[in-house]
């Protein structure tokens, strides 16, 4: 948990705006689902935040909801495509609602559960890693990145930051188009701001 290097980035997560699956509580994973027009509302009234700020690197998802609130965000043209921000891979329970998962197997979490055919906890977990090992060692030692990315994802990556536990991600509750901020308290990484959302004018 600890800063082994004298990097220690300033990391912005903003969770892209609302879709329709994100409003009816559908599991969004590989789904390319694209904005509502709430949703980019919602990742429009993000620009003056962001713009206040300067951002030594900008790095989203593949997927269009998670480009578009970049976009509208004001970041994009510097920004670029991070694979590893992809949301969590679902499999079997792609566009399903927990409440209905639950009729069938009423114990069922996606963090706690197998998921056929999609990642598991360990297989997120090591995502998050990996990328976090590439946030670390971006230039400069107090480098500021935003991330523009998914829920279940973002919530794994503040739990590894850190607790280098996953499973953690479960007390991490993130709204859309929401901004959180991970950094260090002295050689500590550390969470500096959670879920703070900037409603549309």
């Amino acid at each position: 948990m600890n800063a082994t290097a004298t990097n220690q980035p300033e990391i912005w997560l903003i969770r892209h705006g609302e879709t329709e699956w994100s409003k009816s509580g559908q599991h969004t994973g590989r789904t390319d689902i694209p904005l509502t027009d709430h949703g980019r509302e919602q990742a429009h009234a993000l620009r003056p935040v962001l713009a206040a700020q300067t951002f030594d690197l900008v790095l989203h998802s593949p997927m269009s909801r998670a480009r578009d609130t970049c976009e509208e965000a004001g970041l994009i043209a510097h920004a670029e495509e991070e694979p590893r921000l992809s949301e969590w891979n679902y499999g079997i329970y792609e566009g399903r609602k927990t409440k209905d998962i639950r009729a069938e197997e009423p114990d069922w979490s996606v963090w706690t559960s197998p998921i056929p055919e999609g990642e598991s906890l360990q297989d997120i977990q090591a995502r998050a890693e990996s990328l976090i090992g590439r946030l670390l060692g971006v230039s400069g030692p107090h480098a500021r990145i935003a991330l523009f990315s998914h829920a279940h994802f973002l919530r794994v990556l503040g739990a590894c930051w850190m607790a280098d536990s996953a499973a953690l991600g479960a007390h991490l509750l993130l709204d859309t188009a929401s901004v959180s901020v991970l950094g260090f308290d002295r050689e500590s990484r550390a969470l500096k701001q959670w879920n703070v959302t900037h409603p549309p004018a």
